[in-house]
Formats: structure tokens, C-alpha cells, sequence
């Protein structure tokens, strides 16, 4: 295994940031972390790059443990945080060599790893990164995470933020360093990201709740699902929520998305109790679930 997580647990005075927290990532492997903001994605991300030391628990990243042998995990990954962390005040190019000598190499040596991706900011080396693009900061923050070809690499939240264009691009290349061999593992509030990854783990809370590929993780959504809309949405959710066999509503979009807690559920007897609490122009079709639905029921 690239790398392996056994009952690791961290707080933060009361608070419980990973809660026994358990998975293991093959080699070469792209594998995703999905939860929302303090669900403890970047704890375990800190933990993993010997950023942090856990209560408990042992982990290994390519091989190497992460208390005894932090100096070859540090040597071995690359890491991309959630926030754009590289000198402000340099040029790209300079942020580039700065963070190329620190690991003994040069950006000439190691070139052919970064070449696809450091060709679209190349014309703008000589611009200061802190006068950069959001996708343009992205890009370069991810050429420096790999200048020094690591066998891991930690991307915490990659494309929050950036516009819809740089995160299709970004993902695009992540797939192309897959394909090197590199295990990739990355955190995303981002639900239609999840998609994107071989396998996935849903965290909340600092707790596991599921390990699986996207398609097989929707599978196990128990429930029949239905896209619901009415001309008051507000009032709609309302009204979904006080109705007496409602095991699950929230809005998905243009819709919201519900479930029923019998098993001989008729949509127009859901039709007739919305048209007493005076909605309209309602309508009721079974859809698909989603990550995101499976998410929203087993974090209930």
C-alpha cells in the first residue's frame, strides 16, 4: 500500500478532529477525501505529512512511518494545502528554483514532471505569484508540490475557489500524473469531484463513513428518491419537512430532493398534502441518487 491509516485519532482541546480513522490507498492510485469544511480533512492531511503528530494510531506514506521516518516522508511527497501558501513576492520562476533547491535539484533536472503543467504559466514567469490568477496560483502551486518528482501527493482542497474552467483543467492534469505512477490523494468539498476518483472515503465529523468507488457507494442508497418542485420552494421544504412520513428532505438544486418512510409510497397521495398546504404547479418524479444523497443520509 502507498499508504496506510490505522485508528488514528487527533483533538484540539474538546474537540474530536479524527475519530479512530482507518483506510488504506494503492499504489498509483487516485483517492479522494469528501466531507465539508471541518469534517477533518486537512487535520489528517497534516497528520499524514508529519505536519502533526496524532494521539493514536500509526500511519505509513510510500512505505515509511510517519513519526519514525518523517525526514524520508517529507522527501518522498509533495503537499498542496487548502490555502495558497508560496512567496507572494516572487516570480514564478523564482518560487519555482526556491522550492527546487531545498530538496537538492534543479527545475532543469526535473523538468519533464512539471512540463504540461508549467508551459500554461510559463509566458507570466516573471509576474510575482501574488498578482497571479486564482487558477494561474493553482497551477503553480502544483508545479512546486512535484518539482522534486514525489511518490505521493496531498492535495488538500485544490479547487475551492477557482473557476469552473481551471478545476475541469485541474483535474484533467491530475489524471495525466496518475498515469506517471504518482498515488494522488485529494480532500474536496466538491461532490461532483468524487466522482472523478477510483475511491473515495465520506468524512464527517472526523469520522469515517464510508470507503468505496463513487458508483458502488450510490448503489447503496436504500431509498427510492424524488426530485420534488413547486413554485415556493421555501414553503415547500417546510411543508415536506412537517409531513408525517417524510424520512429525508433538503434542496438539490432546482428541486429538493425527498424521501418517504413507507415502502408503498404514492407520489400523489405527496400531491394531495401539498396541494392542502395551497402549493402549486407541484410536480414529483423519481431521480437517481447521488454521492451527495448518500452523503446527506448516512451523516444523518
Amino acid at each position: 500500500m502507498s499508504i496506510s491509516v490505522t485508528n488514528i485519532s487527533k483533538s484540539y482541546k474538546k474537540v474530536n478532529a479524527l475519530q479512530q480513522i482507518s483506510f488504506d490507498v494503492k499504489k498509483g492510485e487516485l483517492f479522494g477525501l469528501i466531507g465539508p469544511d471541518g469534517a477533518g480533512k486537512t487535520t489528517l492531511f497534516r497528520v499524514l505529512t508529519t505536519l502533526l503528530f496524532a494521539d493514536e494510531g500509526t500511519a505509513t506514506v510510500a512505505g515509511y512511518d510517519v513519526v519514525k521516518d518523517y525526514k524520508s516522508i517529507r522527501n518522498n511527497v509533495g503537499y498542496m494545502p487548502g490555502r495558497f501558501s508560496l512567496y507572494q513576492d516572487l516570480t514564478i520562476e523564482e518560487n519555482l528554483n526556491f522550492f527546487a533547491t531545498i530538496f537538492g535539484t534543479t527545475l532543469e533536472e526535473n523538468y519533464e514532471i512539471i512540463k504540461e503543467i508549467y508551459i500554461q504559466i510559463a509566458p507570466f514567469k516573471d509576474r510575482r505569484a501574488g498578482k497571479l490568477s486564482g487558477g494561474m496560483k493553482q497551477k503553480l502551486a502544483l508545479c512546486c508540490a512535484l518539482i522534486h518528482k514525489p511518490k505521493v501527493l496531498f492535495l488538500d482542497e485544490p479547487t475551492t475557489g477557482v473557476d469552473p474552467v481551471s478545476r475541469k483543467e485541474f483535474w484533467e492534469m491530475l489524471k495525466r500524473l496518475q498515469q506517471r505512477g504518482i498515488t494522488i490523494l485529494v480532500s474536496t468539498p466538491y461532490m461532483d469531484e468524487a466522482e472523478l476518483c477510483d475511491r473515495i472515503a465520506l468524512i464527517q465529523n472526523g469520522k469515517i463513513l464510508e470507503i468505496d468507488t463513487p458508483k458502488a457507494i450510490v448503489k447503496h442508497y436504500p431509498k427510492p428518491i424524488y426530485n420534488v418542485k413547486s413554485k415556493n420552494t421555501y414553503q415547500l421544504i417546510n411543508s415536506l419537512k412537517a409531513y408525517a412520513s417524510t424520512h429525508s428532505v433538503y434542496p438539490f438544486g432546482e428541486f429538493v430532493h425527498y424521501t418517504d418512510t413507507r415502502l408503498d409510497f404514492n407520489p400523489e397521495d405527496l400531491i394531495q398534502y401539498l396541494e392542502s398546504q395551497k402549493l402549486k404547479e407541484i410536480s414529483i418524479q423519481e431521480t437517481t441518487p447521488t454521492i451527495e444523497d448518500t452523503f446527506m443520509e448516512l451523516a444523518k
